[in-house]
């Protein structure tokens, strides 16, 4: 049975990549680092908005300042909520399945995406508590495949139900190799879906499903 099951955010929840792209590109095409939607699934989906700046001003050869950084961050948020409040539509199935998971197991997100990225969706979603705990690219100092995020989800959820969570009986639900590798380094068993990579880049997770459409609690707890 399980113990716990830690939802991904981005390609999980919602289709927000495409989003993410774009509000990129709005910052970095104007000082020439734009890159193409095939570099950003290649090499920047999975990274959070620090390590993906970082990487476009690493492979240009080009210095970051940390006050330059963090001013990219604010804008890249600012032009990424300007795009989600024209409205943005769930994956098949995942808004019901973590409803019936919410109240029933400990419940849990984990997300390379910032807080004020996540907020305004969940609330679009009528998801807004459905978490015991988030974590958040805010609040760690490495993104996945570090394992950091996870470990911290795994730790709130065992301050929240003492004695009760065990990273070997619980499960995270990735949808990247990155997330993946980041999951399963924190102890995690990982449910992977489709949604953004082919299933034979998905190594590592115990199952692999095209969709959570149809995917229940008594699934998820079989997989354990």
């Amino acid at each position: 049975m399980l113990d716990a099951v830690i939802f991904d955010f981005d390609g999980i929840i919602v289709d927000t990549e495409p989003l993410h792209y774009k509000a990129f590109q709005e910052l970095l095409v104007p000082l020439d680092l734009g890159y193409s939607w095939q570099e950003y699934i290649d090499t920047y989906m999975g990274f959070d908005d620090r390590d993906a700046f970082r990487e476009a001003f690493r492979a240009a050869g080009r210095p970051l300042p940390d006050q330059e950084l963090k001013r990219l961050m604010e804008a890249k948020a600012k032009a990424f909520l300007d795009i989600v409040a024209t409205g943005v539509a769930p994956y098949p199935g995942v808004v019901d399945l973590i409803r019936s998971i919410s109240g029933n197991l400990p419940l849990a997100l984990c997300s390379g995406a910032l807080r004020s990225d996540i907020d305004p969706i969940l609330a679009q979603l009528c998801l807004t508590g459905a978490f015991d705990c988030m974590v958040t690219a805010d609040e760690v100092t490495a993104s996945k495949p570090d394992p950091e995020s996870y470990r911290l989800a795994v730790q709130r959820l065992q301050e929240r139900y003492p004695d009760s969570i065990a990273p070997g009986r619980s499960l995270a639900v990735e949808d990247t190799p990155a997330g993946i590798t980041s999951a399963a380094g924190a102890g995690l068993n990982v449910l992977a879906v489709t949604n953004s990579y082919p299933a034979e880049r998905l190594t590592g997770a115990i199952r692999v499903v095209d969709s959570l459409a149809g995917v229940s609690l008594d699934t998820l707890h079989l997989l354990i």
